[in-house]
């Protein structure tokens, strides 16, 4: 039989493969070792979350079909029936209960997503497809904080280790593609779950290569190479858009590019007088240095240059819009006399020296943003030095509070104000798992007071209206200094289209053939 027209297109379309540039490396495939950007949109391919989000980060059914709360501190999940993990087994109650109590117990964890579910006290399934979820206060945000944490097999992940996952061996989901092989630092390789209770996505073969070289991902891209990537470069832009065989899809970012400062130790390890001598007593601490520092950086100047316009200046945690963002709260305005007034006032006219720490190969332009600042500090008073090295051997590192200044990154997965505030700038607390990314150690009672109100608040505008309150707590304390938002850019080739993402996931069944 010889088919023809639409159905030999759709049948031909159906069999093809996709490879896709990363511009970021996947430090592990293990859903709940690394809260990073990276790590999440790979997992995305074979696992999934109880609450699923669109490209504009509103909330959907994922394997959740519905949830409402009960009462003040219960909550009801009604799950998907018939969902199958790669393995052919049922995915059951059992198996959300099971991940659950996983997430904050794994190992050595860089970033952990442990602040997501520490709220919950209990869990009970009424049937296989029914749980309850009991908070230990009131937590209205608890489905946004679900959709962020990858359910796993209880079946495949008892007792799986990080390089389980690695290996493949505990990587058995229920989404979209299986994997095939995780190659660390090279390539994730993934087959499409034709039994996906999603519906049978494009590609048949997902090959993600991760280049994070801005010029070899380019590269691949114009020779054919790949077929698409993520964080088009901003100096290659003008190329790209300009190219006939190309196509771009481009959507503004929550994705955060911030300073961490060191204001918690009597002594920083990375900070000297002008002569290169360490100082015995960290200047960071004092809020107005760290005002100075906020006010001697022009955002403009590295929006314009350095991102090429590919950014908006920065002044808090979210971009305008988003629940929990503060009206009052703009950019600081650049201004070196005023600067270097703070630095004296502080006790240090002559100011002092500093190591700025950044990744290499995470953020788009991030070594180039952290020798921009170097420069506007150094100018203001600031002797500052920068030391870039890749993503893998920093974020270690920057977690062992190595480091006294920091260029770092962060996206609210959620898409709320406290999914950027407990983290980041919640005082350190296992426990409760505030202050998992908090890698200055900024600690405000005052600020956590007021996010704790937010959290058990169940009217909507009256916790976005908390949230907002601490947030410029926060930031008139300067307990991260926000730089900008980046765009998110894909690139790809003219017969595929891309529905842009404000989380910057990238997504390799979202890829369409034009026209399908």
């Amino acid at each position: 039989m010889v088919l023809c027209g639409a159905a030999a297109a759709s049948a031909a379309l159906f069999a093809q493969s996709i490879t896709i540039g990363l511009s970021g490396d996947i430090t592990a495939f293990d859903p709940h070792y690394h809260n990073v950007g990276p790590n999440n949109s790979a997992a995305a391919h074979v696992f999934e979350r109880l609450v699923a989000m669109d490209e504009q980060q509103r909330l959907k059914p994922g394997l959740a079909l519905s949830w409402k709360p009960v009462d003040d501190l219960n909550w009801e999940f009604k799950l998907r029936k018939g969902v199958k993990w790669h393995d052919g087994s049922d995915f059951t109650a059992d198996d959300v209960i099971f991940t659950l109590d996983r997430v904050p117990k794994v190992p050595n964890s860089p970033s952990s997503f442990s602040t997501y579910v520490r709220p919950i006290k209990a869990i009970r399934a009424i049937d296989a497809h029914t749980l309850v979820m009991t908070t230990e206060k009131p937590h209205p945000l608890l489905p946004n904080d679900l959709s962020t944490v990858y359910i796993v097999s209880k079946k495949a992940a008892a007792s799986a280790s990080t390089d389980d996952f690695n290996s493949g061996k505990a990587a058995i989901g229920t989404g979209p593609y299986k994997l095939v092989r995780f190659a660390k630092g090279d390539r994730l390789e993934l087959a499409r779950n034709d039994a996906w209770w999603g519906g049978k996505t494009p590609w048949e073969k997902a090959t993600l290569r991760i280049l994070t070289n801005d010029p070899a991902r380019v590269a691949a891209l114009l020779s054919g190479d790949i077929q698409a990537l993520e964080n088009a470069p901003t100096a290659d832009m003008a190329r790209l858009k300009n190219d006939k065989n190309l196509s771009l899809a481009r959507v503004g970012s929550n994705r955060l590019i911030y300073l961490h400062l060191d204001s918690n130790r009597d002594v920083s390890p990375f900070v000297t007088d002008k002569q290169g001598k360490p100082l015995t007593k960290n200047p960071l601490k004092d809020a107005r240095v760290r005002k100075a520092i906020s006010l001697a950086l022009n955002r403009d100047a590295i929006v314009s240059r350095v991102m090429e316009g590919e950014a908006v200046a920065a002044g808090q945690p979210l971009p305008d819009g988003y629940p929990g963002t503060s009206k009052n709260l703009k950019p600081d305005k650049f201004d070196t006399a005023q600067a270097k007034k703070l630095l004296a006032e502080a006790g240090y006219p002559d100011g002092f020296g500093i190591t700025i720490h950044a990744p290499n190969n995470r953020y788009v332009n991030d070594e180039q943003i952290a020798q921009a600042v170097a420069q506007m500090l150094s100018r203001a008073g600031i002797a500052t030095k920068v030391d870039a090295m890749p993503s893998s051997v920093y974020f270690t590192r920057a977690t062992k509070l190595e480091f006294s200044l920091m260029l770092l990154g962060w996206s609210a997965g959620s898409g709320e104000m406290s999914d950027s505030l407990r983290p980041l700038l919640g005082t350190f607390d296992a426990k409760k798992g505030w202050g998992n990314a908090n890698r200055g150690r900024y600690s405000n009672s005052k600020f956590d007071a007021m996010l704790e109100d937010a959290l058990v608040t169940i009217n909507d505008a009256k916790r976005e209206a908390l949230l907002a309150r601490a947030t410029e707590i926060a930031m008139a304390d300067q307990g991260i200094i926000p730089l900008h938002f980046q765009m998110n850019v894909w690139a790809m080739k003219k017969n595929l289209s891309y529905s842009p993402r404000t989380d910057e996931y990238t997504f390799a069944w979202m890829f369409k053939p034009v026209g399908k």
